[in-house]
């Protein structure tokens, strides 16, 4: 299977998009792995609403039918790294052809995509930026590929 995750706009502060080229060049070692940075649509109404719409309508033009979409959102499932790793197994195991994670935009989903959605992950429920998350995300999908390769890099 392969894993794609995917982000709204660009990463605009450069600690964080160090970080996250590095764990973007570390997954391909365990998995077929793309990260995808999706265009900011253009808008000329910034308001929130309407921007969550435009995204929306990008990213479901760019999905395929059987694509197994995970949203990461706050009101999603909560994992342990563990947990998630163990949840990771399972979806490996099967037989679709991609799993794709997606990082919304500053103003969240629009209701399209959550009804495209076949699950959704929350990293916390405390609030993090949409920025933050590519960072925060791609580190424990890293863990949870190293933990299921029994190496070192997770401490129990």
């Amino acid at each position: 299977m392969r894993i794609e995750v995917w982000s709204i706009g660009k990463t605009t502060e450069a600690y964080l998009q160090t970080g996250i080229e590095l764990y973007a060049k570390r997954l391909p070692h365990y998995l077929p792995f793309e990260w995808v940075v999706l265009p900011l649509p253009k808008v000329r109404n910034t308001d929130g609403r309407q921007m969550s719409l435009e995204e929306g309508k990008l990213i479901l033009s760019k999905l395929q039918p059987d694509d197994f979409l995970v949203l990461l959102d706050e009101r999603g499932k909560a994992f342990s790294s563990v947990g998630f790793s163990k949840w990771m197994e399972q979806q490996l195991a099967g037989s679709r052809k991609r799993m794709i994670f997606l990082i919304g935009g500053a103003f969240g989903f629009s209701e399209a995509v959550y009804q495209r959605a076949n699950f959704q992950i929350s990293l916390s429920a405390m609030t993090f930026s949409h920025q933050m998350i590519r960072l925060f995300f791609l580190e424990q999908l890293y863990r949870a590929m190293t933990i299921l390769k029994g190496e070192s890099y997770h401490n129990e």
